[in-house]
């Protein structure tokens, strides 16, 4: 089991969600259950899946989740751009949290491949220590 605060794409999906959450204040009330709603649920959801992985039992386990994390991401990269494309954010704003989320993208990525890397080896031999006999 790992804290999951410790992962720096936590704190990266963890502050992209804090930015979409910003972002979407000024949406239209009427968006509320709607656009916003889908735009926070997808943000929160990566972190969140990154969270339950951490508190897993297993590597596997662990991988499973961090494979889920990137079609949210994917998810909320379509929001924004229909956000955007709706004029419910400046572009300055859409650009700045396509940008985290590419990082973020980036971070999961490299995660991934490092949890199915670690995974696929072997178990590191543990070296036989040889016991003394006592002859006397």
């Amino acid at each position: 089991m790992r804290d999951f605060k410790d992962l720096r794409v936590w704190q990266s999906a963890h502050a992209l969600t804090l930015a979409v959450y910003e972002a979407t204040r000024s949406f239209p009330k009427e968006e509320l259950f709607g656009l916003t709603s889908q735009l926070r649920r997808a943000a929160a959801s990566v972190a969140a899946n990154l969270a339950e992985g951490c508190g897993r039992k297993s590597d596997r386990e662990l991988a499973r989740f961090i494979q889920i994390a990137p079609g949210s991401a994917s998810e909320l990269e379509y929001h924004l751009i229909l956000a955007r494309d709706l004029h419910f954010m400046t572009l300055e704003i859409f650009e700045r949290l396509l940008a985290q989320l590419r990082e973020l993208q980036r971070m999961l990525t490299t995660l991934s491949q490092t949890i199915r890397r670690d995974a696929a080896s072997p178990p590191p031999q543990r070296s036989k220590s040889r016991g003394t006999s006592a002859s006397s």
